[in-house]
């Protein structure tokens, strides 16, 4: 099977966790108030948001990498790139909500910033395989 018809299912699977995530933050703004506390609350928020957004963002992505003129091989590291990268990122402010320090560094913090690079480096590859095909 092609990179484009098995990470779309990867990425659409992903959103159901952030759908459960979303429930879990529902249930812990209004019955749960005071277990996660502002400074959890702000990175479970953080984290939540930025996965929903990410992972729609390669549905689009994966939409239009068949246009740039990759190879299969290219494809598939390009949207394995891609999808790791919304892991790191999003997966580092609930690594940190859990270890980190308010106002400090962690592991957390790293891996956001090691997953933003990651999703830059997707996001490059695949503009300038769709301006190297136009």
């Amino acid at each position: 099977m092609e990179p484009t018809d098995i990470l779309p299912i990867v990425a659409i699977l992903s959103i159901v966790t952030v759908e459960f995530g979303g429930h879990a933050l529902l249930r812990f703004i209004t019955t749960d108030r005071d277990r996660l506390g502002a400074f959890r609350e702000r990175f479970f928020r953080a984290g939540h948001a930025h996965a929903g957004v990410l992972l729609v963002l390669s549905l689009v992505y994966l939409l239009y990498l068949p246009r740039a003129g990759f190879s299969e091989a290219g494809e598939w590291l390009c949207g394995v790139v891609l999808l790791t990268g919304i892991l790191a990122q999003s997966g580092g402010f609930f690594l940190h909500l859990g270890v980190g320090k308010e106002g400090g560094r962690s592991p957390g913090t790293m891996l956001t910033r090691s997953g933003a690079l990651l999703l830059a480096v997707a996001l490059v590859a695949l503009a300038a395989g769709l301006i190297r095909a136009a």
